[in-house]
């Protein structure tokens, strides 16, 4: 079966074509080489919340969105597709399942869906779960040429991250990362508070190491806190845990979230109170990262108000107790030198009724960048 998408060589760099004719008589000639690369400046991240389901109800509504939005690069959370590879064996993040009849059917749902328009145009990279749960995709336009994708925080490794929650895409002039972080959970006897610890910690050696301009992209499941954007002195931290509860713009009823239990169970630790992605602790560790990788929240960097209509990304349940509950979760972060060529950065979804959710319970976020000046070489005076 003819693939829609290019071969990737297993450490990660796409494969290099080629030149045939009068590109290949240009650079012969010397005319390719020192060329400057067109580098990708616009982004859309989605948590779909199941690619195959949206491919199967809302698919022609998403594809008019990127048509009219025409991204370079398409960043996807919870694809919840599972790896290829036979039950019990071992498992090909990259490639999709095909091993038994309804997963070869899943698999031409979606080659169909990515061999028309506007997808034909890019080329996609997996990186999924063992089971129908978590994953990424990055969709590249064909005409950008990565120099390396992997699917590991380490970079050096060719394994992928459990289930399938980063995707790094390299640039010639930046660096691209897109990840689903794991929810923190609600219990900390169930290990979940000390997964996303752990994820912390390994995201800010991440930020703390990269060599380039970074896009970093996705569902960080975790709001920002304005006050906490920083390292603060224990004595101070805790002054802002006991007074910050109501001055929150990036979620709809804050006083909901920080008070919010499963099933009557509180935390020991007060800063592991609340609804995940909106505890003290997780938005602590947050804005340290974001301090110490020296990065900006894109979207904040040009909306500075609450926006109650199209300023969250995540909505709950339009029946029941989340009904009109919404959070700002799904982010653009870039390095503080990006930040002047940032253009726009919008939430495309608006209202409790999810308009432009596009049957996710998570909207598209884009951003976009201005092109990189590029200072005019020096004239030498003639004597």
């Amino acid at each position: 079966m003819k693939r829609f998408f290019q071969p990737v060589p297993k450490d990660g760099s796409p494969a290099k074509k080629r030149p045939t004719g009068a590109a290949a008589t240009a650079a012969s000639a010397g005319g390719g080489e020192g060329a400057p690369c067109e580098e990708p400046r616009r982004f859309v991240t989605w948590n779909a919340n199941s690619l195959l389901l949206r491919m199967k109800s809302d698919w022609s509504a998403f594809c008019q969105f990127v048509a009219r939005l025409d991204p370079d690069v398409i960043c996807i959370q919870e694809v919840r597709m599972p790896a290829a590879g036979s039950k019990g064996g071992p498992k090909n993040p990259s490639e999709l399942k095909d091993d038994t009849s309804s997963s070869r059917e899943e698999k031409q749902t979606v080659l169909r869906a990515l061999s028309s328009s506007p997808f034909k145009d890019y080329r996609v990279w997996w990186s999924l779960s063992e089971s129908k749960y978590a994953g990424t995709a990055v969709f590249v336009k064909k005409k950008f040429e990565p120099k390396k994708v992997s699917f590991n925080l380490d970079r050096t490794s060719s394994k992928h991250e459990a289930d399938g929650r980063v995707i790094i895409v390299e640039f010639e002039s930046l660096l691209l990362l897109n990840t689903y972080a794991p929810n923190n959970g609600w219990k900390e006897e169930e290990n979940s508070f000390q997964r996303r610890r752990k994820w912390d910690k390994r995201m800010l050696e991440f930020v703390q190491q990269v060599d380039k301009p970074l896009i970093w992209c996705g569902d960080l499941n975790v709001r920002r806190n304005e006050l906490l954007n920083q390292t603060l002195a224990p004595e101070r931290y805790f002054f802002v845990l006991k007074s910050f509860s109501h001055d929150e713009i990036d979620v709809s009823h804050p006083d909901f979230f920080s008070s919010a239990k499963l099933s009557g169970y509180i935390p020991p630790n007060k800063e592991d109170c609340g609804q995940p992605g909106f505890t003290l602790a997780e938005r602590q560790r947050f804005g340290n990262l974001l301090s110490q990788g020296k990065l900006v929240d894109a979207y904040r960097c040009l909306h500075k108000e609450k926006d109650m209509e199209c300023g969250f990304s995540w909505s709950g349940n339009p029946i029941g107790k989340y009904r009109g509950k919404r959070m700002r979760i799904d982010y653009f972060i870039v390095s503080e030198r990006l930040k002047d060529r940032i253009n726009s950065c919008k939430m495309h979804g608006h209202g409790i009724e999810l308009e432009g959710f596009y049957g996710s319970d998570h909207c598209p976020v884009s951003l976009e960048l201005s092109k990189e000046a590029v200072e005019a070489p020096e004239l030498k005076s003639s004597v």
